[in-house]
């Protein structure tokens, strides 16, 4: 039987690439985003693969989750695999520069949509007593930097996430993953920078960052794994990344 996977943040980047990968592996997909164009585009192009259905909503509203989750067909709401990838960086400043309507997009997204998200997958993962979550955190809670506090911070809780997801859900045959990339090239630095795609191509100048597909073999890898085996955490670097302050390049 094919296993349906959800996919939050699905339109562009990590999201993307690894709708387009678990289509070709034959899962049965529910694709979420923002952008309804995109959705419908992707899910026209995927359903020539496998069965597709989207759903349009932002993560940060509640309201928009539950209603969107509810609104699902009885023969799609049993989600098997749940890939918690929407989230964003807005701003690059100092705590005491930083705007505010920038720290509640990083805590709405990265923190609360993951849970929004998560709690009534979680409840019905728990009635079937099989499940596997797959979280997307970032290097950047490995080690905090100057300027990107609060982004790292809002990553620091997805790791604190992933593991008391472990803690409370292993007893229930539920599996939880926490990926960790480093430097991505996808449009992350775009909205961080507000659109100023000058300033977004210099973080990725002068080296070779991962793409998106990279992230989506090591989340199809962690998911395709013999049922006894449980990836906790990964962490994934490009070649050039040391840590998330040291990247050297060549220039």
């Amino acid at each position: 039987m094919k296993r349906t996977v959800l996919i939050t943040g699905a339109t562009s980047g990590i999201g993307k690439a690894t709708a387009e990968l678990l289509a070709k592996q034959n899962f049965r997909i529910i694709i979420c985003g923002r952008r309804e164009a995109v959705l419908n585009d992707l899910e026209n192009r995927l359903s020539a693969f496998t069965e597709i259905f989207s759903l349009k909503f932002d993560v940060r509203n509640k309201e928009a989750v539950e209603n969107a989750l509810n609104s699902l067909p009885e023969e799609w709401k049993n989600v098997d695999i749940l890939i918690n990838n929407a989230g964003n960086a807005h701003g690059l400043d100092p705590i005491s520069d930083g705007n505010p309507e920038d720290w509640d997009a990083m805590m709405d997204g990265n923190v609360k949509g993951l849970l929004y998200v998560s709690q009534p997958i979680i409840k019905m993962m728990k009635i079937r007593k099989s499940g596997h979550i797959v979280n997307i955190s970032s290097v950047a809670a490995r080690q905090t930097y100057a300027n990107g506090v609060v982004y790292c911070a809002s990553k620091k809780a997805v790791d604190i996430l992933s593991e008391g997801m472990r803690i409370e859900l292993t007893e229930f045959g539920i599996k939880v993953t926490n990926i960790q990339p480093g430097i991505v090239e996808t449009d992350f630095s775009k909205v961080r920078f507000k659109g100023d795609e000058k300033r977004a191509a210099t973080v990725y100048a002068g080296f070779e960052a991962l793409k998106p597909e990279d992230i989506a073999d090591a989340i199809s890898y962690c998911i395709n794994v013999p049922d006894r085996i449980s990836i906790a955490e990964l962490c994934i670097y490009p070649k050039a990344q040391a840590e998330p302050r040291m990247v050297y390049r060549k220039f």
